[in-house]
């Protein structure tokens, strides 16, 4: 690597470290608050949530442990609210917003709530918060219409408003809010944590200027973005030049669907790196389009995490990405075009991107993974009460230049959790049939892919709607360097009238009655590398944890696994035969 990143700001640079890692604390204690506080599961359980500090131009200074798909489009966010709030800005307000087009959001479900802060009269700096709601009202329960064909079919549209006004709360849109929503209780409640948690973060910048000063601060920051720059470009001087392509699809939406093609081109020019997506779809009359912050920050969190420096989680870093991408795509649509589901173009343009980079650093990126949660979403009435439930979903990863894929973990792109079995079937009227791995699903290669985790779903009230994002099953997780394609998702309804096979994205929401099973199979890893070089013994390990069965050694890996009295091992002779053939 080129050595580009001496230290030349004037902050001491042991208390730039110290500070950098005070601003991710902070960052951190308005993750925790929101986490203690949140009401909905979607945001307690699943992590459906982000939050950052920010400086007051609305550059991030940190970020909380969260959703990278949603850090990165924080900055377009600030920009466009102190644009249209101008200088009515006081230390007591609260700012909320959703809308794609007219507050820089990236759909509905996702609402700001951000709090300046301020020093001695002055402006400092933005705590900021963004969580996925459990409804915002529209078609569907859950506002993720898949089948939407415009926005305002999608739920409440908030422009930069004050929740709350110096102090005193905007009553008029708190009740606007609580009857344009299905579940007013779960959105308020989020709502409020929001407001704890900017709350915490305002404290927390405060009493930092308050210890080091005004100008220590002011010039830390600066430093900060100055170096993180500097790494980054670094980091990037250390990739191949070189244009990098790679087309990867949406299954596309309904019974009939028509695949949508992400294409991107990226390009390494010395210490800067373009990230064009000129070729793909034409936005779609359907929630998956992408808006142009959101198509940013899947880039930066792609690029982000090929880097093998400890970069800064601070604006600094976009300053080396450029990101294009024509209007009126599905990865930029213009008004009206419907976003509720667009975070399955954020997973498939990551992983995309990963494609394309696998020809630059095909050491530090995997084969395909399950490409991002599944979002199923259950709603109806039980006791009388009206009842959303939703999750993320996360699955497996692709295999490795050095390793297996990895089971139970999310995507690269939100750092969320699968909720509990027992905290699901405490709060629906739900029963979780089955959780766990599926035998030979993960991609044969040298190293295997993750194995596919099926989740099933029965449903105990009288009767409910179903709704399903999913993706992967006419274009399977793909291998690497000659490992195998991963196994493709499966969606299944399982009623007295039989088994019937969904398609991956429902344009409208399927009923279930009463013990109906929504029976759903996440996609595998790909493997990487050839199958055959994969190590006998490794083959029979997984044979021994269940991972593999006997026949798949065979078939998969031309691995002849025998019974003995201890268990199971190697044959040698029948391996080398049918692998030498």
């Amino acid at each position: 690597m080129k050595d580009d990143t001496t230290i030349r700001q004037s902050t001491d640079p042991f208390l730039l470290e110290v500070l950098k890692n005070a601003f991710d604390t902070i960052a951190e204690e308005i993750t925790l608050t929101i986490i203690r506080t949140a009401y909905s599961q979607i945001v307690r359980d699943s992590l459906d949530f982000s939050t950052a500090l920010c400086d007051a131009e609305g550059r991030t200074l940190a970020q909380g442990v969260c959703t990278p798909m949603h850090l990165g489009s924080f900055h377009d966010a600030l920009l466009n609210m102190v644009r249209e709030i101008g200088d009515d800005i006081h230390e007591d307000d609260y700012y909320i917003m959703n809308d794609p087009y007219a507050a820089a959001g990236q759909h509905l479900p996702d609402i700001y709530v951000v709090k300046p802060v301020f020093v001695e009269g002055k402006l400092k700096g933005w705590s900021t918060t963004l969580a996925h709601h459990s409804d915002v009202g529209g078609i569907v329960a859950g506002s993720n219409a898949l089948g939407a064909t415009e926005i305002w079919q999608e739920g409440l549209r908030l422009p930069v408003l004050k929740l709350v006004d110096k102090g005193k709360r905007n009553e008029t849109l708190w009740k606007i809010i609580g009857l344009n929503v299905r579940t007013p209780d779960l959105v308020y409640g989020d709502l409020q944590a929001q407001m704890a948690a900017c709350a915490t973060g305002a404290k927390g910048m405060q009493k930092l200027y308050h210890r080091y000063g005004e100008d220590v601060i002011d010039q830390a920051i600066e430093d900060l973005n100055d170096y993180t720059r500097r790494l980054a470009e670094a980091e990037i001087s250390d990739i191949p030049n070189g244009v990098y392509r790679f087309t990867d699809h949406i299954d596309g939406i309904g019974d009939d669907p028509e695949p949508i093609i992400l294409n991107v081109a990226v390009t390494v020019e010395d210490n800067r790196i373009i990230v064009d997506w000129d070729g793909s779809s034409a936005q779609i009359e359907g929630g998956v389009n992408s808006t142009f912050p959101f198509t940013k920050a899947c880039a930066y969190a792609a690029l982000r995490s090929v880097m093998r420096a400890d970069i800064p989680n601070c604006h600094g870093f976009t300053d080396t990405v450029e990101v294009l991408a024509p209007e009126g795509t599905v990865v930029r649509p213009v008004s009206p075009g419907p976003c509720g589901a667009r975070g399955i173009t954020g997973y498939r343009m990551i992983d995309c991107l990963f494609g394309a980079l696998s020809q630059a650093v095909p050491d530090r990126v995997t084969a395909d993974g399950s490409g991002g949660s599944t979002l199923p979403t259950i709603s109806g009435v039980s006791n009388g009460k009206p009842y959303i439930f939703c999750e993320t979903a996360m699955g497996t990863w692709g295999a490795g230049a050095a390793n297996d894929g990895q089971e139970g973990v999310p995507h690269i792109g939100a750092n969320q959790s699968n909720v509990p079995v027992e905290m699901i079937e405490a709060a629906y009227p739900l029963r979780i049939e089955r959780y766990g791995f599926v035998t030979d699903s993960g991609g044969p290669g040298k190293h295997r892919g993750g194995l596919a985790i099926e989740r099933n779903y029965q449903v105990l009230s009288d009767i409910a709607l179903l709704n399903v994002r999913s993706d992967k099953r006419a274009y399977p997780p793909h291998g690497l360097f000659g490992g195998d394609d991963g196994a493709p998702s499966m969606n299944v309804l399982v009623s007295d009238e039989g088994e019937r096979v969904l398609p991956v994205l429902l344009s409208e929401p399927v009923r279930m009655n009463k013990n109906d099973v929504f029976r759903h199979q996440m996609p595998s890893g790909g493997g990487y590398g050839n199958a055959y070089e994969r190590d006998p013994e490794d083959v029979l390990n997984d044979v021994i944890l269940g991972k593999v069965s006997v026949d798949g050694a065979k078939r998969d890996y031309k691995v002849v696994i025998v019974s003995t009295d201890d268990g199971y091992a190697v044959d040698t002779i029948k391996t080398a035969e049918i692998r030498a053939a």
